[in-house]
């Protein structure tokens, strides 16, 4: 999960690395192994019994030296983790039954008007049918949960639903009595960690499923939080906070711990959290968190949401924070719903005032304190450029001490050197800056504005000319309806997705820039000088804050469509949401400040409302993934760990998916043609006809047979073909992936419904496979 938070815990959030090597222990290492269970000899009379007598013939064979069993998989994965010595694993994988082995390995992390940005009404609509999600349990894997937070408050909740298997598990500050009517669930995962010689912190986390970090408080809130009227962040973005399905009830799975080292999840811990997940009965999961990018079969969250979607479970993933270039994205399996970041139409602000209101001009603050500047002294250094972008070491304090300071900010690369303000005793500082975007709440631990170049140049006039210059600032402003929005946030992951190009990820783009939710409030947020301020209710960013909108989403349309598949979920959100902004125009991309691509934003920003009646879905079934994993060209031991199927056909073997987006990859010619199978189902209880629109760019050629489809009833499906023909000029200057995108629309006949589907033209020339 990659969120931007401060501390020495979010060094979880740089690229960490692959499994700790087994010499570190010794030679012992933790693996997961995978198992045959059809192999499983007769006497056993259950799969955990034989795996118990496979580690227990190996306790003497390594003088002393006793392996340790870790966890038991029965869901997302047939066998079990262990820490083994050298000799152990290689006499373990000599026994019947065994299939692969797989090295422990650690991934990352990748936050409430957002609900009424994405159009849901409290008396109307989607809310109303789905009962804001009752009856909906979603599973979280994350930090753990504050469960004394407002926002999983009980009041009015009817009794847990008769199916929940799940528990309230005791540990450090938690026990069974912290569960409620909405928190009906909650456990935690540390053994692959601990073997790894990295035990909880006493001093940072809890030894139990209580949130620490305040992170997985944070995605719970928003996926399911209840309302709490009065929230805010020190005075800004205040109402009432909400999940998005604030009648669905949770359960947390706590995977990710600090220790006395660094911070991260181990892959044993996040497969036996999915994998009780399932067990207990969720519908839904969110995963804000991914590992570095491998093949399928390595890799835990894929594996797992395998297991999840064979049995209707939907999961929801973010697809990190290493945008904004290309093939960065993580959590591209196409039984994943991947979700990328975007901005919302409420912002943070302060005015500013020079002089006797000689001159007003509104900037970006999220300053926490309550804080009136009325009439302070106002320094320029005009005349040396270092002291004009307030350098490094530039500043005089005995010119600048107790005074505001404005900073004449010009390129990206010089920064906002906020530290320099800092280091030279100034009260605050103005910030004249084109990199709004760039700035989180946590940057803001002194008085700070940052104003835009042309503002800025205002009131660099106004300084050059007035002596004895002076500021007035009023903070704590929250701005509504600010145009454009959305817009992809530069953090955002982009794809095509590395492993797995010929599906178009990320899927969809939803609110993840500046979202209020619930917070641990033993954990400091926002820095004032050496200290920080405690809140039950902050502002985060991340793909981390956009996964649970999409979960919380995808439990209203499960509670309205019950019978819906995982696959039909994604293709309803995906062939209604939106690529237009409330300014009318394209969703832009805050690095480029010009128009965003499917690459960025998927099929465009979710669109709740609309994907509660989408007319058509793209549905997928088990096998046809199957189908795609042997076109990948995975091998037969391969698809049978990410399966856990002794057997299976590969006849039908396809790169081709029934998915409800078309991305082509260019050959070294730059020209291509392709041809996509695609099979629509009817989801509306009449008749109904459609005919194909398509939009398509110069350089793009698409056909559709037959450009008309009829339906005779509700789930009726109707096959078509669509052929794209590409040829582009010389690529080198096109952009490291996007060349060209066009759009298929199926529009019903009464003008009642609008189905599209993205269609990219993309190169990649380092996509392994292709």
């Amino acid at each position: 999960m990659e969120c931007y938070l401060p501390f020495k815990l979010f060094s979880l959030f740089l690229l960490l690395s692959t499994a700790l090597s087994a010499s570190m222990m010794d030679d012992r290492g933790t693996y997961i192994i995978h198992m045959d269970k059809s192999a499983m000899p007769t006497p056993f009379s259950d799969h955990d019994n034989w795996y118990m007598s496979m580690i227990s013939s190996l306790s003497s064979s390594d003088n002393g030296v006793f392996p340790i069993h870790l966890y038991t998989y029965n869901h997302v994965w047939d066998g079990f983790s262990a820490v083994l010595s050298r000799s152990q694993l290689e006499q373990l994988e000599k026994m019947p039954g065994h299939i692969a082995t797989y090295p422990e390995t650690f991934g990352k992390l990748h936050t409430t008007h957002s609900l009424e940005f994405l159009g849901l009404k409290k008396r109307a609509g989607l809310w109303s049918r789905a009962n804001f999600g009752d009856d909906m349990i979603i599973g979280i894997i994350d930090t753990g949960i504050w469960p004394e937070s407002k926002s999983f408050q009980d009041d009015g909740m009817p009794p847990v639903p008769e199916r929940w298997h799940g528990a309230c598990e005791s540990g450090v500050e938690f026990n069974s009595s912290n569960c409620n009517r909405k928190l009906i669930g909650a456990r935690s995962f540390s053994k692959g960690m601990k073997q790894l010689g990295l035990n909880i912190s006493r001093t940072e986390d809890y030894d139990s499923p209580r949130d620490y970090f305040g992170h997985g408080t944070h995605t719970s809130s928003t996926a399911a939080g209840s309302p709490v009227q009065g929230a805010n962040y020190f005075g800004y973005a205040k109402g009432t906070a909400m999940g998005v399905a604030p009648k669905a009830r949770l359960a947390m799975y706590k995977v990710i711990f600090s220790n006395d080292d660094s911070h991260g999840v181990a892959a044993t811990d996040t497969l036996a959290g999915m994998d009780q997940a399932i067990a207990d009965g969720v519908d839904l999961m969110s995963l804000s968190l991914g590992f570095p990018e491998t093949p399928f079969d390595e890799n835990p969250i894929a594996m797992g949401a395998f297991a999840a979607m064979e049995r209707g479970i939907f999961v929801s993933c973010s697809a990190g924070n290493s945008g904004p270039h290309g093939f960065t994205m993580l959590n591209g399996a196409p039984w994943i719903t991947t979700v990328g970041a975007g901005t919302i139409d409420r912002d943070y602000a302060a005015d500013v005032m020079l002089g006797d209101e000689v001159l007003t001009v509104r900037g970006k603050s999220v300053y926490p304190l309550d804080l009136l500047v009325s009439r302070d002294p106002i320094y320029f250094g005009q005349g040396n450029r270092s002291k004009e972008l307030c350098e490094d070491y530039a500043l005089d304090p005995k010119d600048v001490a107790g005074k505001f300071v404005f900073c004449d900010f010009i390129n990206e690369d010089a920064g906002v050197n906020m530290l320099e303000i800092e280091r030279s005793g100034a009260a605050g500082a103005i910030f004249s800056t084109a990199f709004q975007n760039f700035l989180r709440p946590r940057d803001f631990n002194l008085p700070y504005v940052a104003v835009t170049q042309k503002h800025g140049d205002l009131i660099k006039d106004y300084l050059i000319k007035t002596e004895n210059a002076t500021v007035s600032i009023k903070f704590q402003i929250t701005v509504l309806g600010t145009k454009p929005a959305p817009m992809v946030q530069w953090f955002s992951s982009r794809g095509p997705d590395i492993r797995s190009p010929w599906i178009l990820k990320p899927d969809i783009l939803a609110p993840g820039v500046n979202i209020l939710a619930a917070w641990a409030p033993n954990r400091g947020i926002a820095p004032i000088g050496d200290d920080y301020l405690l809140t039950d209710f902050t502002l985060l960013s991340g793909t981390s804050m956009a996964s649970p909108h999409v979960v919380g989403v995808a439990a209203l349309l499960k509670a309205v469509h019950k019978d819906w598949s995982p696959a039909a979920v994604r293709s309803a959100m995906m062939t209604t949401a939106y690529v237009i902004d409330n300014a009318n125009g394209p969703i832009i991309d805050t690095t480029t400040k010009v128009a965003g691509t499917p690459l960025d934003f998927g099929a465009g920003h979710i669109n709740p409302e609309k994907a509660m009646d989408p007319g058509l879905i793209y549905d997928i079934e088990v096998q046809d993934y199957i189908n795609y994993l042997c076109g990948m060209n995975y091998t037969n031991k391969q698809i049978k760990v990410i399966t856990r199927r002794s057997k299976f056909s590969c006849d039908q073997a396809s790169r081709d998916l029934n998915y409800p987006s078309f991305i082509v990859l260019l050959n070294k010619t730059n020209t291509t043609s392709y041809t996509f199978n695609r099979v629509l189902t009817n989801v509306v209880d009449s008749p109904s006809v459609y005919r194909a629109v398509v939009k398509a760019p110069s350089g793009m050629k698409v056909v559709v047979q037959p450009p008309k489809v009829s339906f005779a009833k509700k789930y009726s499906k109707a096959e078509f073909k669509i052929t794209v023909e590409v040829t582009i000029g010389d690529a080198s200057t096109q952009s490291d992936s996007i060349i060209n995108y066009g759009y298929l629309s199926w529009n019903d006949v009464k003008g009642t419904h609008m189905v599209r589907s993205p269609i990219v033209a993309a190169h990649a020339p380092y996509v392994r496979g292709t």
